[in-house]
């Protein structure tokens, strides 16, 4: 039955499935304020947090507003993809924009800490559907030849939103009432909404009589909730041989095997395995996992070096970054014309992990006397490595696999990425804390710095009004754990090289006939 419908699922991605150039533009932007909501919540939300506190209470349990969300929406992801395999893109996705709204409703409607966390979770459950599905339905209607270009500005959104997010996030706490920070999302997610209803009608709905993978859904939320919270938890709240972290490794082992173990029997996986059987597939998903860890890692700890010791205010440091987040943009939206005109894309994660790993080794060489200049021009190197592997790893996951596994495939490939930047957080930071600590015990036993009990309470501010031998000694230790975290950052990049060399140029489906494909690589896209 398979060998009859490989022909004619072939046939309907080399043209696509006939939509017009006005109707995918119509389509397009709707998909781009989907994959902008994603990106932006996270960003929005953080800004408001203290806020949030002062008018909730809880802030013991505030970090769990953050991390309910990104468990929740790490979990989804796969699910997610893979019911839009079984259902219909349409009917999944519009569910999916619809959980998120409810969500963000019900967050803005919270009246304690307990069910703001589980609103965030509900919202997150449908945030994990959004990225996924605005990548599977571009990859179902629009043909490989032409798809770089659209994924291309899909991936430019995401710098786009780590800007954009803590400056409305910052206005939206400063002049309206935090709960805007979540109801903000309701008039652009209603307008998603009505979009992706009319315009993706013509997109197959599915049988939508496969049997749901319960077992393996479950299975699949066990492992990937504890490994998650070992992202999340290890090194900051946990030591890393604690029990804890231990104990949730242990159980993403024995999850993981369990899980494997039930897909192997299963008629209709929620995550297929033989997937994994495609060389180039795996290899797109390392890459994915790299520039996840990359991009976060570097985010999330550079504006402490511009704070601390260039000097830049909260909201500069924001600004400072955008070298970095224009060279992605550029980049990828480059990256994905070059691509859709000549069909070669193997180039780009070899020269992306090179300049990733290029630009984060100029980092590792900072001290506290380098320029703001000097900065940009790294965060330029690195952001341009980004854009080469950012939009690259989903074309190549794509390319790969049946259309039938594209939903599950984008689910993973995504999951990947998200997995790379809730570890590159934890990892590098916890390297960054502890070079940071280490001198500031250093200084501080000779008797010219403040002592690792202060880092927590330090501010920009605080330090501004330290003496003079105090604030070089901090600044010494904030440059000193900045070094140290990029250079571990470009280490893993150029791990990326490796897995990039192995990469396999086989032709994108509708393009002319090339090579013939590798005997595990499915024609039947």
């Amino acid at each position: 039955m398979a060998g009859v419908a490989a022909p004619h699922v072939e046939a309907r991605e080399s043209a696509g499935l006939g939509f017009s150039h006005r109707e995918i533009l119509v389509t397009m932007s709707g998909l781009v304020i989907a994959m902008l909501l994603a990106q932006l919540d996270n960003m929005i939300v953080a800004p408001a947090l203290p806020t949030i506190v002062g008018d909730l209470g809880g802030l013991e349990h505030l970090s769990w507003v953050t991390t309910g969300y990104i468990l929740a929406t790490t979990v989804a992801t796969p699910i997610w993809g893979k019911l839009g395999d079984l259902f219909g893109r349409r009917i999944t996705f519009v569910s999916a924009v619809a959980l998120f709204l409810v969500g963000s409703m019900l967050c803005g409607m919270a009246q304690n800490m307990a069910e703001l966390i589980a609103f965030r979770a509900v919202q997150g459950l449908g945030a994990g559907g959004l990225m996924v599905g605005v990548l599977s339905i571009i990859g179902e209607m629009i043909p490989p030849t032409d798809r770089s270009k659209y994924q291309g500005v899909m991936m430019a959104v995401m710098p786009v939103a780590m800007i954009g997010g803590p400056l409305i996030g910052g206005f939206i706490t400063d002049h309206l009432d935090w709960r805007w920070a979540f109801y903000v999302n309701l008039p652009l997610g209603l307008v998603t909404l009505v979009v992706s209803w009319i315009t993706l009608a013509r997109l197959p709905r599915g049988t939508g009589r496969a049997r749901i993978d319960w077992f393996g859904t479950a299975l699949l939320t066990v492992w990937i909730t504890s490994l998650v919270l070992i992202a999340t938890w290890g090194g900051t709240q946990y030591d890393w041989d604690s029990p804890q972290i231990l104990g949730l490794a242990a159980l993403t082992v024995a999850g993981l095997v369990a899980f494997i173990v039930v897909e192997r029997r299963q008629a209709e996986p929620i995550m297929p395995l033989h997937i994994f059987a495609n060389r180039n597939f795996v290899l797109a998903g390392g890459i994915a996992f790299i520039s996840g860890f990359a991009l976060f890692g570097a985010i999330g700890y550079l504006p402490q070096y511009q704070q601390f010791v260039q000097g830049a205010s909260a909201t500069n440091s924001g600004l400072l970054l955008m070298p970095l987040m224009a060279a992605v943009m550029v980049v990828s939206i480059a990256a994905g014309q070059i691509i859709g005109r000549t069909g070669k894309y193997r180039i780009f994660p070899i020269v992306g992990s090179a300049l990733v790993a290029t630009g984060m080794f100029l980092f590792a060489t900072v001290d506290t006397g380098t320029s703001q200049t000097a900065t940009a021009l790294y965060m330029v190197v690195l952001g341009a490595g980004m854009g080469c592997l950012m939009q690259t790893s989903t074309l190549i996951a794509q390319n790969s696999l049946e259309l039938r596994d594209i939903g599950a495939g984008t689910g993973a490939s995504t999951f990947l990425r998200n997995m790379g930047s809730s570890l590159g957080v934890s990892i590098l930071g916890a390297i960054y804390t502890h070079h940071l600590t280490a001198s500031l015990t250093e200084s501080a036993a000779g008797g010219t710095g403040s002592g690792p009990g202060e880092i927590a309470s330090m501010t920009p501010a605080m330090l501004k009004s330290m003496p003079e031998a105090v604030r070089h000694a901090f600044q010494q230790a904030v440059t000193d754990g900045i070094s140290h975290l990029f250079l571990w950052g470009s280490m893993v990049a150029a791990a990326g090289i490796v897995v990039a060399l192995f990469i396999r140029q086989v032709a994108l489906r509708g393009s002319k006939p090339a090579a013939k494909p590798e005997p595990a690589l499915s024609d039947a896209n």
